[in-house]
């Protein structure tokens, strides 16, 4: 779970480093079956990392830090 907008700009940024290694891949790989199976993890964690993006942005500022302090008490 992303807390801060400096663990949203550290996740953003694997997200990134992550597609470039799937990119490359996609450039490098020449047999299907192995690029499917090299690329799975990189894609699968990309996919979660953009649902935590998606859920921290979905937030108010002010909203996030209602319900951190929520779980705090």
């Amino acid at each position: 779970m992303i807390h801060n907008d400096i663990e949203l700009n550290g996740t953003l940024n694997r997200i990134e480093r992550f597609r470039k290694q799937v990119l490359h891949l996609r450039k490098v790989e020449t047999n299907p079956k192995v690029y499917e199976l090299s690329a799975g993890g990189f894609v699968s964690e990309i996919a979660r990392m953009n649902f935590e993006v998606n859920e921290y942005i979905s937030l108010h500022p002010n909203r996030f830090r209602e319900e951190t302090d929520l779980i705090a008490a």
